[in-house]
């Protein structure tokens, strides 16, 4: 049975309209942000059900932020890097929202949800928002609702969003289809070389940023973006006709940080001018309806009580090699 993730959540909705939290989160509140966040996360009807009127009021007031995917292994300095960007941002007056996913436990499903703790300055911030949320098990590890967070925070008046991914499986795909620059974060001199890295992912960045290049690291930071330039030259170019830059900095001493801003702010000028910009926004529309899609039928369908009987005996036939993984999923289809 559905829950509310909050369990205090319906008591406050009942005592709220749709206009009232949206009025609020118009204003700025970011209580009243977050609670409409934890609404659109929430599997329980009634919340849906406001969630979406929620939604659907934010909607015009949406898409005219930047927004910018952050991936990179765990250990690479994410939060730190993001913090120091947020930093620079805000002092530019902008207004800044993190969207953070972390790992979730596929045992417990719990969450670290570590990320505000770790940026202890931007958190300060009335102009920063950061919100972190578990991934759950959607695709990449990406938060379910992450899209519409996205929306939320464009609505409230947020004009930089950053989406922080945890940097494992396909969650860099998943970001990189719902914002409009991606950076990749890469460590010299800790084994997370251009060896180890995959080339879609290389193929996917529209920078890529040596961390951590302080210290001692500074000439092995060096070194790596030599490789990592060298390795670009071999792959295809990019139909907004963007060149993958690469350059180092460090989220701790904040070095480096103006030259990836400048570079973001190139590259939004370039593919203003090519209007490489909205052709990739309405790509992305039109990916996320599909998705969403396939997401709601896989679900309709494992929901099934018939297919939920049915599942386990099939298994079980499958197990003992008396049909395949073809054959079984023909039944179970009614193919």
């Amino acid at each position: 049975m559905s829950t509310h993730i909050n369990p205090n959540l319906n008591r406050r909705r009942r005592q709220l309209t749709v206009d009232d939290l949206f009025n609020s989160l118009r204003q700025g509140d970011i209580s009243a942000l977050s609670q409409a966040i934890t609404l659109i996360e929430s599997t329980n009807r009634e919340d849906t059900a406001f969630a979406k009127a929620i939604l659907s009021k934010a909607l015009p007031y949406s898409g005219n932020s930047f927004r910018l995917g952050i991936t990179g292994v765990p250990g690479v300095g994410k939060s730190t890097f993001i913090e120091a960007l947020g930093i620079h941002l805000i002092k530019d007056q902008r207004k800044v929202a993190v969207l953070a996913i972390d790992p979730s436990s596929s045992i417990s499903r719990g969450s670290i949800l570590g990320d505000k703790t770790r940026m202890e300055e931007l958190v300060k911030s009335d102009r920063a928002f950061i919100r972190p949320s578990p991934a759950g098990t959607t695709l990449g590890g990406v938060a379910r609702k992450t899209r519409e967070a996205i929306i939320l925070c464009e609505a409230a008046g947020y004009d930089f969003i950053v989406v922080e991914t945890v940097g494992v499986g396909q969650s860099e795909t998943a970001v990189h289809s719902m914002t409009d620059f991606f950076l990749l974060l890469k460590l010299a001199g800790a084994g997370d070389n251009l060896q180890g890295i995959k080339r879609g992912i290389m193929e996917m960045a529209d920078m890529i940023v040596i961390n951590k290049a302080d210290g001692d690291n500074k000439r092995a930071a060096q070194q790596a973006v030599r490789e990592f330039k060298n390795a670009l030259h071999v792959m295809p170019a990019k139909t907004h006709g963007w060149t993958t830059l690469v350059t180092t900095a460090s989220g701790l001493e904040q070095q480096g940080i103006t030259e990836v801003l400048n570079c973001i702010t190139d590259f939004k000028n370039h593919s203003y001018a090519n209007d490489s910009f909205k052709r990739k926004r309405d790509h992305q529309e039109i990916y996320w309806l599909h998705q969403t899609i396939e997401d709601h039928l896989k679900s309709r369908f494992y929901n099934q009580p018939d297919i939920q009987q049915r599942l386990t005996s099939i298994e079980k036939q499958l197990l003992a090699k008396q049909i395949t993984a073809f054959e079984a999923a023909d039944l179970l289809l009614g193919l």
